[in-house]
């Protein structure tokens, strides 16, 4: 289908709740989406208006149809939405790593003896499936943690195929293991303990200790004090079990707090798992989607993350509200068979634990991008956000700096690869102006240094900036890209904003048009540092300035001190206040006596 159709099907969409399922020429899905409604939200993908990010561009040219599945609520669009986007593996959702990286814990409950082992993925076998969990040693350390616990057999023996044939092994005799292979055990007794491990998987701590002490209790009542100890041993095994948290996820959490964090690279969502107001463990999925706005991540991952798993816990606190939060926290608690809530605390210890969950999320995020990568996203990050035919490798800004109608400086600062590099900054004074002005100071300046820069000046010599970013608004661009006009260069032109506490707030065009750099961190917080830098450099070359014009104009004063003389003595005593506290002999040293006998009369003259 042609754009023109694709927006005419769309335009006859209905207002109603549903999903949509983006294809390529091919037929297959690129992209399955929700909608509360169907014909506003396609329509948005074909409008050329769009503020598009460059991921939903790239998709939206490779879309050669769509079809639309309309749902009676948009809770039950989001159980479809969350189905499909399971079944097609969309390239253009944002999708979790594939399930090789969460095993899943194998209960064979049709056997006789049921046992325990990691599977990669759950299959249609009539087994129960706990999971997945966090890794292959997260999950073997959570069965052996239960083996140990309720002394469940870990030796190769298969039951009741080799009950009585041999000795108890050494688990046994230590006192890990109850003996299944002696033949006063039964398939029952197994059973039992095999259904306390599963109410352990399901979250359940309270539940079985409150089982298990209360049969000690009956068993010491009943003077059968033998399997009272083995209860109690059991029970304070399984109270053990809690507190040297083994169990890293899924059932056996009761709060999940979420935390997530982007770079100029990544994203990153971190999970941290607590158990009874104890931390058992963290996850963390990794997502090369930098650009992405931060609620779309976090919706696809809650989704994606607890749907995927056997239960989701009682709490999950998130860092910012989720606009279908409603829904996900009905679908997830239809899945657990029980209320599951998803909160935004506000105030207090949650909110510590926000952070610290995003805390984890920097720094696994931080930990696999280099900086040459993070630097290479942003440079790419600004040439789409102000349309550059490339990633600008030069940057040169400038900022104008006076007091009044004296001392009117400005500075040039470079960044090379979005680094400062300081042996290339400039810095000019102002010449023939009579008075403050901004917009011809700026005009100066960049008229001196692009002129020096065609005649060859070693201090110009470096390659021409690939972009040109001024303090000051629209105005200051304009008179800018005039310049550039004049001298025949095409090199784009954007002042720097402030707002009214001077901070940055954006970038102008010369047009007048703002592009504003709150929604992009990475960006916002580099044209800060230019600005700052730039600004700085200005400041500190004006005030260097204002003190040599202060220490010249004292020294003027002095009959028979010229401009030769002021320098020798600046030269030998460093400042004004060193030539004044200099001795009449001091001053002989380095100036005809003449000469350092006015020097010396004009400052004790000065303190009289």
């Amino acid at each position: 289908m042609t754009l023109e159709e694709l927006k005419e099907k769309a335009h006859n969409l209905p207002l109603l709740p549903g999903i949509y399922l983006m294809a390529d020429r091919e037929g297959t899905i690129i992209y399955v989406g929700k909608a509360k409604a169907l014909k506003n939200r396609v329509s948005q993908y074909f409008q050329e208006s769009a503020g598009h990010s460059e991921k939903t561009r790239a998709m939206v040219a490779q879309i050669s149809s769509f079809d639309v599945i309309v749902a009676d609520s948009e809770f039950e669009a989001l159980v479809l939405e969350c189905a499909l986007i399971k079944r097609h593996m969309p390239r253009y959702n944002i999708l979790l790593k594939d399930g090789k990286g969460y095993p899943y814990i194998r209960l064979s409950v049709k056997a006789d003896y049921p046992q325990f082992s990691l599977v990669s993925r759950p299959g249609e076998d009539g087994a129960k499936y706990f999971g997945p969990f966090g890794g292959r040693r997260d999950s073997q350390d959570i069965i052996d943690a239960l083996r140990t616990a309720l002394k469940l057999p870990a030796c190769s023996r298969k039951f009741p195929r080799d009950i009585g044939k041999e000795r108890p092994c050494l688990n046994y005799h230590m006192g890990q293991c109850d003996g299944y292979c002696r033949r006063e055990m039964t398939a029952a007794q197994h059973r039992e303990v095999i259904s306390q491990a599963v109410r352990l998987l399901e979250g359940k701590f309270g539940e079985v200790e409150r089982d298990l002490n209360e049969a000690m209790l009956q068993a010491a009542e009943e003077l059968n004090f033998e399997k009272a100890a083995t209860l109690r041993d059991r029970l304070r095994a399984i109270e053990l079990l809690g507190k040297r948290q083994k169990v890293v996820t899924g059932r056996l959490t009761d709060t999940d707090v979420v935390g997530l964090f982007q770079d100029e690279v990544r994203a990153a969502v971190s999970v941290l798992h607590y158990q009874q107001g104890e931390l058992t463990g963290k996850d963390t999925e990794l997502f090369s989607l930098g650009r992405e706005p931060a609620a779309d991540i976090l919706s696809a991952f809650v989704k994606q993350y607890y749907t995927g798993r056997s239960a989701p816990p009682g709490l999950i606190l998130l860092p910012f509200e989720l606009e279908d939060g409603e829904e996900i926290g009905r679908m997830l608690s239809e899945l657990a068979g029980r209320r599951v809530e998803l909160t935004v605390p506000r105030r207090g210890e949650k909110v510590e634990l926000i952070r610290l969950a995003e805390g984890n999320a920097r720094e696994d995020c931080q930990r696999v991008t280099t900086r040459e990568e993070r630097v290479r996203k942003l440079l790419i990050l600004l040439q789409e956000t102000l349309e550059l035919p490339a990633p600008p490798k030069r940057i040169e800004a400038f900022d104008i700096s006076n007091t009044g109608a004296s001392d009117i400086v400005a500075a040039m600062t470079v960044f090379v690869d979005g680094n400062p590099k300081r042996g290339a900054f400039r810095y000019f004074k102002m010449k023939g102006q009579d008075g403050p002005n901004d917009y011809a100071s700026m005009e100066q300046v960049l008229v001196r240094r692009f002129r020096r820069s065609a005649e060859g000046d070693e201090d110009f010599a470096q390659a021409l900036p690939d972009l040109l970013l001024i303090d000051g608004g629209a105005e200051h661009a304009k008179v800018a890209q005039g310049v550039m006009e004049t001298m025949g260069l095409g090199i784009p032109v954007f002042g720097m904003v402030k707002d009214q506490r001077h901070r940055t707030r954006g970038l102008m065009t010369p047009e007048g048009r703002e592009i504003g750099l709150q929604h992009q961190p990475a960006l916002f917080s580099f044209i800060g540092q230019v600005q700052e830098e730039t600004h700085n450099a200005a400041i500190g070359f004006h005030q260097k300035q204002r003190s040599k014009t202060s220490t010249g104009s004292v020294l003027e004063k002095i009959p028979g001190i010229g401009e030769t003389r002021r320098k020798v003595l600046l030269k030998t005593f460093k400042s004004v206040k060193g030539i004044r506290s200099a001795s009449l002999p001091q001053l002989e040293e380095v100036l005809p006596k003449p000469a350092a006998k006015a020097v010396y009369d004009y400052f004790r003259t000065q303190e009289e």
